[in-house]
């Protein structure tokens, strides 16, 4: 078996002792292989492993891997997620290639992805970003009021179903405070469930921190470098 293989193998096995851990099962929480720079061969390998979800932060990366597979008819069950930054002139071609998209941080981006899911499609699947630490370079939705009330707006629009709320926040080593944040956002998500009852994603935790996200709460971690190895070069 190859290297990506035996990776999300150790990937896995780290989330069911994450769950074991703090008394969840780990059917609760969905593995996001995040492909991002990684060709077409890395995907396949992944998928000839048994993944079956894939995340992208490039949309224009992401939409051309989808096109390709889909003329060759190849990974016929991946689900594709955009979970990075969604800018304007973007919107078309990330509603009529992804399943999900993360990265919802105002009601613009969220009207035009509505606007454009093309007929005959599935709903949209969508959650908010949320700035959970305030860092002051990252996207996302404050938290709190504006947050509950962009997740409303959300939720009201056709074609997209609100799942729930994506947080990255600042990387730190400080274990203490890692976790305060993964609070803080499982608290939010929890306020927003309340509401909005199909909720049911807390996406949270990557490969340096997937443990302590998956013991905080986290339905669906985000993993790229655990599973692929360090980055490749930007394809697009």
């Amino acid at each position: 078996m190859g290297m990506i293989y035996q990776n999300l193998q150790t990937v896995r096995a780290q989330i069911d002792a994450a769950c074991t851990d703090c008394g969840r099962n780990p059917t609760e929480v969905c593995l996001l292989a995040v492909s991002k720079t990684w060709g077409l061969d890395a995907v396949r390998e992944a998928y000839s492993a048994g993944q079956r979800q894939f995340g992208e932060n490039y949309v224009q990366e992401g939409v051309d891997k989808i096109a390709q597979l889909a003329s060759t008819g190849e990974l016929a069950e991946a689900v594709w997620h955009m979970i990075g930054p969604v800018q304007s002139n973007k919107t078309r071609d990330v509603a009529a290639h992804f399943a999900w998209v993360h990265s919802i941080d105002r009601l613009k981006t969220a009207q035009r992805l509505s606007q454009q899911r093309p007929p005959g499609m599935a709903p949209l699947q969508v959650c908010i970003q949320v700035n959970i630490d305030n860092g002051a370079n990252k996207s996302g939705v404050a938290p709190g009021a504006a947050a509950a009330a962009l997740a409303s707006e959300v939720a009201a629009l056709p074609h997209m179903v609100l799942r729930g709320i994506m947080v990255i926040p600042e990387p730190t080593t400080d274990l203490i405070a890692a976790r305060a944040a993964f609070a803080w956002a499982r608290t939010l998500f929890e306020q927003i469930k309340q509401v909005h009852t199909a909720c049911d994603t807390l996406s949270m935790g990557m490969s340096a921190d997937m443990a302590a996200a998956v013991q905080c709460g986290s339905t669906m971690v985000r993993v790229g470098s655990a599973i692929f190895g360090q980055r490749g070069a930007k394809s697009s």
